[in-house]
């Protein structure tokens, strides 16, 4: 994808960046001047391998999670903007099809269920190694200048979209599956310890979340957000 990059000139974007192998080529694209972005996701920085017990295919996503020693050097990627930002890669699925009684990972469908912890989990597993000014762009203002939407989004600035979270940093709370807005409840996160708690979420001014429930805005808060000539690939 790199070679692609350098021989036709063209925005190229890695997805879901799971293996410190190739923070090397990313680094030494980026030093060439190639247009290369890079993203990767929370449950990459979040869990790792050697905590997986075999068989649990509720972990199952491609790529796959990898060793603590690998995923550190994830969050060093970040921290050095050899990666590009943070993306949630948020993959639902109905439990039969996640073959949770089998244990069958052959079979089993591919995703993290994590949209509702991106922030807290990315939050979670970087606080040690950043600050927060520095954490918060990576889910913010990076993604926003990636889609080429920092003119509305991203950013609190004058006649710019009031998009806020109302969070508390320092606080933390154990993931319940009653807690889980997700439509299927199943999710590695659940009964893990996260740090950050939302009280009350707003989009485009309107307070669609607040005191632990979804409020249904009478108008629709956002929409349908694309970015075109994008070349994407998996590493």
């Amino acid at each position: 994808m790199i070679n692609l990059c350098e021989r036709h000139n063209c925005k190229t974007h890695l997805v879901h960046v799971s293996s410190a192998e190739a923070l090397g080529l990313i680094t030494k694209a980026k030093e060439m001047g190639l247009q290369l972005t890079a993203e990767s996701c929370p449950h990459y920085i979040f869990f790792n391998a050697e905590k997986i017990l075999d068989a649990s295919t509720i972990y199952k996503c491609a790529p796959p999670i990898r060793e603590k020693a690998n995923n550190d050097l994830l969050k060093d990627a970040l921290n050095k903007k050899i990666l590009d930002f943070i993306a949630s890669d948020h993959s639902p699925a109905p439990p039969v099809i996640k073959e949770m009684e089998s244990g069958n990972l052959q079979k089993a469908w591919g995703g993290i269920a994590g949209l509702q912890f991106l922030l807290t989990a990315s939050w979670t597993s970087l606080k040690a190694k950043m600050p927060l000014e520095k954490v918060i762009p990576l889910l913010t203002e990076k993604p926003a200048e990636f889609l080429q939407i920092d003119r509305e989004k991203g950013f609190i600035k004058e006649g710019h979209d009031a998009d806020f979270t109302i969070w508390s940093p320092e606080e933390n709370f154990i993931v319940k599956e009653e807690s889980i807005f997700h439509k299927h409840k199943m999710s590695p996160y659940a009964g893990k310890k996260l740090y950050g708690v939302v009280h009350q979420t707003i989009v485009n001014g309107i307070t669609v979340y607040q005191d632990k429930k979804i409020i249904k805005a009478k108008t629709k808060p956002g929409g349908l957000l694309l970015s075109k000539n994008i070349l994407i690939q998996e590493y």
